[in-house]
Parts: C-alpha cells; structure tokens; sequence
C-alpha cells in the first residue's frame, strides 16, 4: 500500500513545546512525497504560530502536489496567511484544484483542533499555548481525529479563496 512506511520515519508518540511541533510538521510534509500520500488535513483556530510560510515547509508541499491529490486546509479564520504565510499563498494560490480552504467558526459550532491528518499519520496538539500533543499512526487515534475534523468539516463554510475577483 502507498501509505505505509516505517515507523521510525515519522513521529510517534507524546510531543512537548513549539520546536517539536515544527520539527514534526517538517518532517510529515517531507515525507508525504515520499510516501505518496493522497490527502492531507490541516487544522487550527488561525495558524498564527505555524510555520506555513518558511521554504521548507511550502517547497515540501511543491514536491508532494500532483493530480489527484487533496489537501484541506480548516480554520476558524485565515487572516494571518497574507501577512504570515506569503510563500504558503502563493503555493495556495498554484494548486488550487487541488486545495480546499474551510471556515468553522460560529456560536454552536465545534472548534476547530489544531491538527495534522492523513490517511496513515496524525498529528494532534492537545495544549496549543505550551505545544504540546501526541502523534502516531495507530489506527485509533487517526480514527478518533477524523471524525472530529469531519463535524467541523460538516458545519464549515468555503473560505480563503485563491483569488479575489473585483466587480
């Protein structure tokens, strides 16, 4: 299967502060190329503290676009991205057959995990403010994660539009 790989090329496991969380968004986006992943979810609030604007990241993300890959991006806002993440924008703004941008954000309705998702990895940050989380490819956890990102997803609106078109 295409998705399968060894368990010591991602991390597995509890992860504490920033710095292992960045590492550990580097290193998935690198290997889903490599490993031929066909969906990735990402998930916050805003994406303030991401670092979707660094090369690493936006050319890790070049290497894995192709056809008949999907990638969502879930938010409650996405302010931050024209002033924080330009390179991510334009990558955006490139693939965007491929991106889908959502807004959940509204009295009632779930919040949004910050998160990593695909079909063989996850990652989840349990305490944003200190960094903290847990990831791994156990069936259960990635289980559990999708179905709270998918009650988002049913509530969320289409946001963050590739281009804005003046009338």
């Amino acid at each position: 299967m295409p998705n399968d790989f060894p368990a010591a090329e991602l991390p597995d496991g509890p992860f504490d502060g920033r710095h292992a969380f960045r590492a550990h968004l580097q290193t998935a986006l690198s290997a889903a190329a490599r490993q031929n992943w066909r969906e990735i979810v990402l998930s916050d609030p805003e994406f303030d503290d991401w670092p979707l604007g660094e090369r690493a990241i936006v050319d890790a993300l070049q290497a894995w676009s192709a056809a008949g890959r999907r990638f969502v991006l879930l938010a409650q806002r996405f302010g931050v991205f024209e002033r924080e993440h330009a390179r991510f924008v334009h990558w955006r703004r490139m693939w965007s057959h491929i991106v889908e941008c959502r807004a959940c954000d509204g009295p009632g309705l779930p919040e949004v995990p910050s998160a990593i998702w695909t079909p063989s990895w996850f990652l989840h940050r349990i305490d944003v403010d200190h960094g903290r989380g847990v990831c791994g490819s156990e069936p259960e956890g990635r289980r559990a994660l999708r179905e709270r990102l998918d009650e988002c997803l049913r509530h969320a609106r289409p946001a963050f539009p590739a281009s804005t078109l003046g009338l």
